[in-house]
């Protein structure tokens, strides 16, 4: 896919970037070659492939599911400034 002059002046524009008029050229050929990569990625098999959160392998550390201490709902509220009905209450700050 092409980009020409006046979509790239057009990107640039919805993307509140001041771009000066020589520079849009340049633009605009940049920004073709980034679709035109992105072209070349979706023609990608994938099929098959796991989702990577890391390019390192890594084991997240997990915890034992065990039942800790619990009901203290009063020992948490007692640090609150302000506690109504069993909850933390906060200043409202949308009208």
């Amino acid at each position: 896919m092409s980009i020409d002059k006046e979509t790239a002046r057009r990107a640039a524009h919805l993307a509140r970037i001041a771009v000066a008029e020589e520079d849009l050229d340049h633009l605009a050929t940049e920004l073709s070659n980034i679709l035109g990569f992105m072209e070349q990625l979706a023609e990608v098999d994938v099929d098959g492939v796991e989702p990577m959160t890391s390019v390192t392998p890594m084991r997240l550390k997990r915890r034992t599911d065990v039942v800790t201490d619990g009901n203290m709902q009063d020992k948490i509220l007692s640090n609150a400034p302000d506690a109504r009905e069993g909850f933390f209450a906060v200043p409202k700050v949308v009208e």
